[in-house]
């Protein structure tokens, strides 16, 4: 099923019915990936935020969660600037993509494992597209989990941690903490500990050229 299209999950699509209810000028629909058509970097998130990227239509756009992203998508020359507000205000993301585990928003921004598992599909395909050698960024566990899962890995030989990093054949994967409101003003992710991992992902890359 097109993406756009796609109802395969009851209570998110009830959600999403819900929501456009609610919020008429949302986007509101399944959020697509949004950047390079052939990275060298793929992030992948969560799912989109009810007030972020559920309303822009654009991955981390519109809450708190892109405001540490985008900043250091930035700095590291992937983001043509380092905000994102809005679906058409001009930003390109060069070398970079961005998507989410999930592409639906869920209640209180928790998928249930069974959405995690239908939802995969389209995250395999886009993995599935990649060029080789693209490095893959999971921003969390789930997100983390959901890699694996399409990538057909076994989650007990490449357990998540912040800073990790995951030989799997074609690509890599690296780990941190997801960008959320809760670590980042928790200090359980500062903008040091994010930016190292951008620049280790830098580094190899640089390695394996």
């Amino acid at each position: 099923m097109d993406l756009a299209d796609c109802t395969a999950c009851p209570r998110l699509a009830a959600f999403l019915d819900q929501a456009r209810t609610r919020f008429p000028g949302y986007f509101c629909r399944p959020v697509p990936a949004f950047g390079a058509d052939a990275p060298g970097l793929l992030i992948v998130g969560l799912a989109p935020g009810l007030h972020g990227a559920n309303r822009s239509g654009r991955p981390f756009t519109g809450d708190y969660a892109g405001v540490l992203l985008y900043e250091t998508l930035h700095a590291f020359g992937y983001a043509s600037r380092p905000v994102s507000e809005s679906a058409d205000d001009g930003l390109v993301l060069t070398g970079c993509r961005i998507s989410n585990a999930v592409k639906c928003v869920p209640p209180e921004n928790k998928p249930e494992t069974a959405e995690i598992k239908r939802c995969n599909g389209y995250l395999k395909a886009e993995l599935a597209a990649l060029p080789e050698g693209t490095a893959l960024l999971a921003l969390g566990l789930i997100a983390h989990k959901a890699v694996l899962m399409a990538l057909g890995r076994k989650q007990g030989e490449h357990p998540f941690g912040h800073g990790a990093v995951h030989p799997l054949g074609r690509h890599t994967l690296y780990d941190s903490y997801h960008c959320s409101r809760y670590n980042t003003q928790t200090r359980r992710l500062t903008p040091e500990m994010f930016r190292a991992v951008f620049a280790r992902i830098r580094d190899r890359s640089r390695e394996q050229t």
